[in-house]
């Protein structure tokens, strides 16, 4: 992770694919909140290899937001990959990242940040710890996919969480520098594996509930990538049998 000569407070990560249709009301929404908080922060936007214009809107963006950065992903490599590529390349001292169609409004990102005030390393959304909160549900087939996919993670990787697939995460800069470096899912699997790192290191971390609706323009697919999605929890489990992500000792950490 790089340093700016202005110190940054918060780092906003948006992984971006084929967004054309929403990101002007994202970029819109999420900025607008930055600058009503008042808050030294930046907005990462990296595009997974976009070919429907996503990456020259954002271009359009920056030229009138000094905080917004894009960044390029090396072709289409997955929403793993983007996060990843943001958290490294990030300068705050709070990072956060967050869906492109924010699911989980960019207000409750206030809660997560909360949570790390008050000394969590790691604060993930949830949307099954305050069901209520929901305003849109997602279908009951993939509520059923969900369900079962948390019970492989608590069997295989002993996650024992109640939501560690909503797409609203916040870290704190010493955890991101832990964890990121060491990620190797690069699609939809890498949810568990960034919180299974997060626990191997003994960090922090508390499950946060947050406002949530489903978005009828999401990719997944439950039987597809729930598949995958399943052997890559199992590759979670043998990269940390194997040595791949070392001793389980923390790694070193850069000085911010």
């Amino acid at each position: 992770m790089t340093n700016t000569a202005v110190p940054t407070t918060y780092s906003i990560v948006i992984p971006a694919y084929n967004e054309r249709a929403r990101i002007r009301a994202t970029l819109d929404r999420v900025l607008a909140h930055v600058h009503e908080r008042g808050w030294k922060a930046e907005v990462l936007v990296v595009n997974d290899g976009s070919n429907d214009g996503t990456a020259q809107i954002v271009q359009q963006y920056a030229i009138e937001h000094a905080a917004l950065r894009l960044l390029e992903n090396p072709g289409n490599r997955g929403k793993g990959y983007s996060v990843r590529n943001g958290m490294l390349h990030a300068n705050g001292e709070v990072i956060l990242f967050t869906d492109a169609d924010l699911s989980s409004p960019i207000e409750e990102a206030d809660k997560l940040f909360a949570a790390l005030a008050s000394g969590a390393d790691v604060a993930m959304g949830s949307r099954w710890l305050r069901p209520e909160l929901q305003t849109q549900r997602q279908s009951l087939h993939r509520q059923l996919f969900g369900r079962i996919f948390n019970l492989i993670l608590r069997i295989v990787l002993g996650l024992k969480y109640k939501d560690t697939q909503c797409g609203f995460k916040a870290f704190n800069r010493r955890a991101a520098q832990m964890i990121f470096p060491l990620q190797h899912i690069e699609r939809w699997g890498f949810d568990p594996e960034i919180l299974f790192l997060a626990h191997r290191f003994g960090l922090k971390i508390e499950e946060v509930p947050v406002a949530w609706a489903h978005s009828e323009g999401t990719r997944i697919n439950p039987l597809r990538d729930g598949s995958r999605m399943f052997w890559e929890t199992l590759k979670i489990r043998w990269y940390a049998i194997s040595g791949k992500y070392g001793t389980g000792a923390p790694p070193a950490v850069v000085p911010s």
